[in-house]
């Protein structure tokens, strides 16, 4: 036997594994981008977008539809319509796809198998969230195209058929025929005309806040877009409901108090209609643009940390 003393076999090296060590960071915007990501994807798979062409059929039978009218009241009441149903649609699209999302994840048991990485919960509130602002902007900038092509034929068809018109008769000067057509331009398609989509997605994005809110706690989606509606038609009736309540029990201190706690639970909607203003030829205040933006990304935080003090406490 040799005295040599056996030689340590080698050892099989050793793996660790992947990121081992490497400390998670507290947000990380990347995660929320993901979560976003898929939220889109998963509201395209839903067909979401179906409701553009129930848009587009909205538009185009008003835009063709022969209105005993001056060129200038048919273009008003055409951008009127259009744009009250893109209002309409991008609120009620708001509420039901913010209302199906957590309710689907929970069903799907996708929401566990998310919540099991290092995802913290205000990144998928605010994946969930950015996901469906995303999908509204999209759909909106969609809508306002279609508006924008209907408009924009109706008008130069109605300032071709004007001027012909016009100097056919030989009754009118050239000062007079351009004034005429100006009254009919200042009704048709405006730069203008986008604030007053900016306007219907500032209150989609905060109906969308408040619905993902809800959800956090609903027992249904049915509810949580029930409740989601009552709350837009009352945050619609803020000035009319709070007046009304002072009057009656005479300027009383604890109603004065139970007013100003409605009125921060529940969205003055009213507020975003300024929009109708800019629809029908007004001038755009600067100012009120940015108090309005401010006042909904006020809104959006609010409504996020209420959702992530309910969503917390869920046993996921």
């Amino acid at each position: 036997m040799s005295d040599t003393p056996n030689a340590p076999a080698e050892s099989a090296p050793r793996t660790t594994p992947r990121g081992a060590g490497k400390s998670v960071p507290i947000f990380s915007i990347g995660r929320v981008y993901t979560i976003a990501s898929s939220t889109v994807t998963q509201l395209v798979r839903m067909k979401t977008f179906y409701f553009l062409l129930a848009f587009a059929l909205v538009v185009v039978a008003v835009g063709n539809f022969n209105i005993p009218a001056t060129p200038a009241k048919e273009l008003s009441m055409i951008k009127k319509v259009a744009f009250g149903t893109m209002d309409i649609f991008a609120w009620l699209f708001a509420i039901v796809a913010t209302a199906l999302l957590i309710p689907k994840d929970v069903e799907d048991r996708t929401l566990y198998t998310i919540l099991s990485k290092p995802v913290r919960r205000i990144e998928y509130l605010l994946g969930k969230l950015g996901g469906v602002l995303s999908v509204i902007a999209i759909s909106l900038v969609a809508m306002y195209a279609i508006c924008a092509v209907v408009i924009f034929s109706r008008e130069s068809l109605f300032v071709a058929a004007e001027y012909d018109s016009m100097k056919a008769s030989g009754q009118y000067t050239a000062a007079e025929i351009e004034e005429q057509l100006s009254l009919i331009q200042q009704q048709g398609l405006r730069a203008e005309l986008g604030i007053a989509v900016l306007a219907s997605f500032f209150k989609a994005s905060v109906v969308a806040a408040v619905t993902i809110f809800l959800s956090t706690f609903a027992s249904s989606s049915l509810f949580t877009i029930i409740v989601s509606i009552l709350l837009f038609l009352i945050g619609h009736a803020h000035h009319m409901a709070s007046s009304f309540w002072l009057d009656e029990s005479g300027n009383s201190v604890v109603v004065q108090m139970m007013v100003k706690v409605i009125k921060i639970l529940i969205p003055n909607y009213q507020l975003f209609s300024f929009s109708e203003g800019i629809v029908q030829g007004e001038a755009v205040v600067a100012a009120l643009v940015w108090q309005m933006g401010g006042l909904t990304a006020g809104y959006l935080v609010v409504f996020l940390l209420l959702s992530l003090l309910v969503f917390v406490d869920k046993e996921f």
